[in-house]
Parts: structure tokens; C-alpha cells; sequence
């Protein structure tokens, strides 16, 4: 691992493969296992990052394949790099942009070079290869870049799924030639759909690269949740255990906390902020919508248990009035509670952990 980062395992669950640890990166640490927020945009929607810094959020994720569209990549460097361009001082990660061309599955092509696909805002052709997304996140800059990987859809035959894998191997040898700055650490993409056995077999090939961190891609893309398990407590435990390993694009409590038991380490979602603009809360694990009749006179915060701005200030019945209303606050202060409630619960775990309770206190999310 290059010498601007390092993971340091602090505590392992006697009980389960969870594990406490500390992540360094060239902007600081992230304490995991940890939440990440997603800014697609260079923002998390309807939070500033002054909001989101209080939310506990230690490190944030972009996507290339929209930077790249809007502005593109050239005015953020102008603009100084993505950390300043967007005014956040903490660790980042860019995905590669894989994911979002591929789930434009009538508008692309796919190649061995790389996937060829038509803007969907400008209607523009666009030649996406390993070299070129490794090119867009080096001058995006975030901490944390991803190899260009093919995601293969739920449900698929065993053959595309093994094309699929095998192709984002050769991909990711590209992308480790291709890349050049040593204050950012890319990290390989595990691929295999639901087939566990080329799971195995990708997590394998990938451990050997000796990469700055590891992540399991292609969960949550509409597999049943039993499977989505199954991939995670197969995969994970093959990564190897002094670099950090990412599930992407996960994010409830039971997903985090059996992945959290198979020895993962960090997570990313969008649904505290995608739930927020529909007038959804998140507490305690449940989904509580705002606009029920319910709301409109439960003068109680959020969640009583939560000190966050939004629950600290305001109660339940003026957020759902702010939302019925379809006030901008009303979408920032959920934002604010449901992504301090993702990160107090991986901050919870990562507490469970260190004090060796985690499978105690955490059992009703295990099952």
C-alpha cells in the first residue's frame, strides 16, 4: 500500500469475522466499519458540507461517469480538484462510472476496449475504456478511485456473468497500468453475480494483485436478499485482511450488519438522501413516512435517542409539515437525521466490536 495510506485492524468479534479498524488516507482517517455518504454531483443532495461534517460523515463518495457528463472533469481540476471544488475537506472515493453505464443497457455497447455509449444529455457518443476512466479520476482527484469494472445485471446466464467477470480482470490489469498517482489508492471490484463459485474464483485472482483495498461490486442489483448474503459471506473473507474492503451501494442496517459479520469494512448508499426527498425518515432501522396523517400533530422529535440538528430543533409534525409543503428543509433535515442514523450505527457496531459485543447487541440484525 502506498505510503499516504494504511489499514490497521484494532479489534476482531470473537463470535464473527466483524472487525474495528482505522483506514488513513491523504485527507485523514475513517473509522470503520463506517458509512459513506453518496455525492453523486461533487454534493450530497440538500446538505451542505458544514451539515454534512455533522452528521459524522468522515468520507464521501463521487461518481465519475456524472462528473465526467456535468461539468466534466477539466472545471473541477480548474476549480483546484474535487476537494476544494466542492468545499470538502475529508477523504473521498470515486466510483469508476462502470455501474451507471452499464445499467444504460439499450443506449451502450460493449467491447473488449471499453463501452460506447450515447449521452443521455446531450445525446453525445462517449468511449469509455479502463484508461480513460482511470484518467478522469486522476484528475478528479478524490483519495480513493475504482477500477472500470462490467456489472452484470440480475438476473443473467452463468455465461455472460463469466464473461462479465473474466472481462473486468483484464479491465482492472489496464487500470493498474494506466494509473500513476501514488496519493491515490485504487482499489479492484470483485464481480461474479450470484454464481458463488466465480465469485471464488475473481476474489482469488484479485487478492493476489496486492491492491490498496479491495470491493465487492454487483450486490443490490435486484437479487434476493438471501443471495446478496450468500455473495458477501463467500467474498469477503477471501479479501485479504490488512486492506480494507468496501460493499457498494448497500446500505440498511441488516445488509451492513451480516456484511459488517463477514469482515467488511466500508459502505456507501444513496438511500438516506433518495429517501429524504420522498418525506422518508429513517429511525431506528425503520422507514417512517412523514406524510402519514399520523405526523401532523406528534410534536416529539425524529428519534428521541438521536442528537442530530434535525432531531435536536424540530419536531415530527413541522418536518411532515415541511414535506407535505414540499420544502426544500423539510428534504435537508431528513437528509441530515437519515445519514447520522447510517453512520451512528456503524459507529455503534464499530463500539461493539471494540468491546467484543457485538453479536449481542446487534443479534436482531444478524438473522
Amino acid at each position: 500500500m502506498s505510503h499516504n495510506f494504511s489499514f490497521q485492524s484494532l479489534a476482531e468479534c470473537s463470535q464473527t469475522k466483524a472487525r474495528a479498524g482505522v483506514f488513513m488516507t491523504p485527507h485523514g482517517p475513517v473509522e470503520t466499519p463506517r458509512f459513506m455518504p453518496v455525492g453523486t454531483l461533487a454534493n450530497v443532495k440538500t446538505v451542505t458540507p458544514d451539515q454534512l461534517s455533522s452528521t459524522g460523515a468522515q468520507m464521501i463518495l463521487s461518481n465519475t461517469y456524472h462528473l465526467h457528463l456535468q461539468p466534466g472533469e477539466k472545471i473541477v481540476a480548474g476549480g483546484g480538484g474535487l476537494h476544494k471544488f466542492m468545499g470538502w475537506n475529508g477523504p473521498m472515493l470515486t466510483d469508476s462510472g462502470g455501474f451507471q453505464v452499464f445499467s444504460l443497457s439499450e443506449m451502450r455497447k460493449i467491447s473488449e476496449d471499453g463501452v460506447t455509449f450515447r449521452s443521455p444529455h446531450d445525446g453525445q457518443i462517449i468511449h469509455l475504456t479502463p484508461e480513460r476512466s482511470i484518467e478522469i479520476q486522476n484528475t478528479l482527484g478524490a483519495d480513493v478511485i475504482m477500477a472500470f469494472d462490467e456489472c452484470p445485471p440480475y438476473p443473467a446466464t452463468r455465461e455472460d456473468v463469466q464473461a462479465a467477470t473474466d472481462r473486468t480482470y483484464r479491465w482492472l490489469e489496464r487500470c493498474i497500468s494506466f494509473h500513476q498517482r501514488s496519493d491515490q489508492a485504487l482499489f479492484g471490484i470483485v464481480q461474479g453475480g450470484v454464481y458463488l463459485d466465480l465469485r471464488i474464483q475473481a476474489a482469488e485472482a484479485l487478492a493476489e494483485l496486492d491492491l490498496p483495498g479491495y470491493a465487492i461490486g454487483g450486490v443490490s442489483v435486484g437479487e434476493p436478499p438471501e443471495l446478496m448474503a450468500d455473495i458477501v459471506r463467500t467474498t469477503a473473507p477471501l479479501l485479504p485482511p490488512e486492506k480494507p474492503r468496501y460493499l457498494m451501494g448497500v446500505g440498511t442496517y441488516r445488509e451492513m450488519a451480516i456484511a459488517i459479520a463477514s469482515g467488511v469494512d466500508l459502505f456507501d448508499c444513496v438511500i438516506p438522501t433518495r429517501w429524504a426527498r420522498h418525506g422518508t425518515a429513517i429511525v431506528q432501522g425503520e422507514r417512517w413516512n412523514l406524510k402519514n396523517a399520523k405526523f401532523r400533530e406528534d410534536y416529539a422529535p425524529l428519534d428521541e435517542t438521536c442528537s442530530c440538528y434535525a432531531c435536536a430543533n424540530f419536531s415530527r409534525a413541522y418536518i411532515s409539515h415541511l414535506v407535505r409543503s414540499q420544502e426544500i428543509l423539510g428534504y435537508t433535515l431528513l437528509s441530515i437525521h437519515n445519514i447520522t442514523e447510517l453512520i451512528r450505527f456503524t459507529q455503534k457496531i464499530r463500539q461493539a466490536i471494540l468491546g467484543d459485543r457485538f453479536t449481542r447487541e446487534f443479534a436482531q440484525w444478524l438473522n
